[in-house]
């Protein structure tokens, strides 16, 4: 697919120092940096806080040269098998009677499947060569010249010779080895809730978006029309919760969208019955460096650019594959594979993070006419990027 490629040899696996990684997170961007370095001779291990792997969430997107990494991981076509073939969605007003069509350009991406659908295929991807520490976390990182003094929640302290945090937005190794949170995440102002539910509209392969002031909600097929997910959103300035707290937060949500029309009431009844629910923040990640002696960050840990970017998922992959390839091509040298790793990034994540501040600021624009909506599907970013990434062919060495 990416016809600028170069030649990169990687050192085989007796030449390499710093053979063991620790990555904290197993959503997306770990499960893939696993699959590279394993690929390149390292010795990865993954600690993810969930006791399982987590299977909710919304659909997610796939652009650019993202398509090439999952190709070059042999998993393209299994993807596209998943392929949500979602089409355009139709706008509605509080009676039910669509005013307006969302093109599918605006939101689906050139490949589009479900998140859970995707981190099952990379765990089974990898897990017969990684090792999998589920319902654990990091709680103390001591770096000296020789590797990383990890200390957990519950398993016994380990040493590994580089730490990557891949743990998303609040990740936990971001705050042990670069400082707080509210140094580096930079809210855009949206709260969003996203949940599971039956198709219970009948949909096929389409959506419905209603939309308030300062309020919007939706629901789209999933799983060959088999299923749905639907999403709350609404805009907020930094509300304090508790992450862990479903309750509270399904109660927020339901405060906020009272007294809706359409299928609000319904929608929120769904919500509260809900085993599979999500909610957060609309948030970005700006950082000076991402990496602080032998811990580097990955993906939203590093760099999120927001959901409203559609960008977080392709972010994710090209990283982990620039990421374990610059470790081989340097035979381990953190330092050098770190610096030229975010040299590689940093253009393309700055353009993302333009797209998902551009994005938020007309997430709740009222009432969106047709012309105004084929606009934005005719200027889709794909056809004015700027900054595309490069991928090098990191070609391993002969043993």
């Amino acid at each position: 697919m990416n016809e600028n490629k170069t030649q990169t040899k990687t050192q085989t696996k007796n030449q390499t120092k710093n053979q063991t990684v620790l990555i904290s997170g197993g959503s997306v961007a770990g499960p893939a940096l696993a699959y590279w370095l394993h690929r390149h001779g390292f010795t990865p291990t993954i600690v993810e806080r969930a006791p399982q792997l987590r299977d909710g969430g919304y659909a997610v997107d796939f652009r650019g040269e993202a398509l090439d990494v999952l190709d070059r991981m042999g998993l393209l076509e299994e993807i596209r098998a998943l392929d949500t073939e979602m089409g355009d969605a139709a706008l509605v007003d509080a009676d039910g009677r669509q005013y307006a069509t969302l093109p599918a350009a605006v939101f689906a991406g050139d490949l589009e499947v479900l998140k859970g659908d995707l981190t099952r295929m990379l765990y089974e991807a990898t897990r017969e060569d990684v090792e999998y520490v589920f319902g654990d976390s990091i709680t103390h990182l001591q770096q000296d010249a020789d590797g990383v003094l990890v200390t957990f929640e519950h398993a016994a302290p380990r040493r590994f010779d580089l730490v990557v945090g891949a743990d998303g937005l609040h990740s936990k190794t971001r705050a042990l080895a670069f400082g707080p949170e509210e140094e580096f995440v930079r809210h855009l102002g949206i709260y969003t809730a996203i949940f599971n539910l039956g198709n219970y509209l009948g949909l096929e392969n389409t959506g419905r978006l209603y939309t308030a002031p300062g309020k919007a909600a939706n629901i789209f097929t999933a799983r060959a029309n088999t299923e749905a997910r639907a999403a709350f959103h609404f805009a907020a300035e930094h509300l304090e919760n508790d992450r862990r707290d479903t309750a509270a937060q399904k109660r927020i949500v339901a405060e906020r969208f009272a007294g809706e029309g359409w299928e609000v009431p319904r929608l929120l009844e769904e919500m509260d019955a809900a085993q599979e629910f999500f909610f957060d923040s609309n948030a970005q990640v700006e950082m000076d460096t991402w990496s602080a002696g032998r811990v580097v960050l990955l993906g939203d840990a590093g760099y999120c650019a927001g959901p409203t970017s559609g960008r977080g998922t392709s972010q994710a992959l090209i990283g982990a594959y620039l990421l374990a390839g610059e470790l081989a091509a340097r035979g381990g040298d953190h330092k050098a594979a770190f610096a030229v790793y975010e040299e590689q990034m940093r253009p393309y994540v700055a353009e993302h993070q333009v797209l998902g501040r551009e994005g938020a600021e007309r997430f709740f624009l009222p009432a969106p006419t047709q012309e105004f909506l084929d606009m934005l599907a005719a200027n889709a970013p794909e056809n004015t990027r700027t900054e595309p990434v490069r991928l090098p062919d990191y070609t391993p060495a002969a043993a």
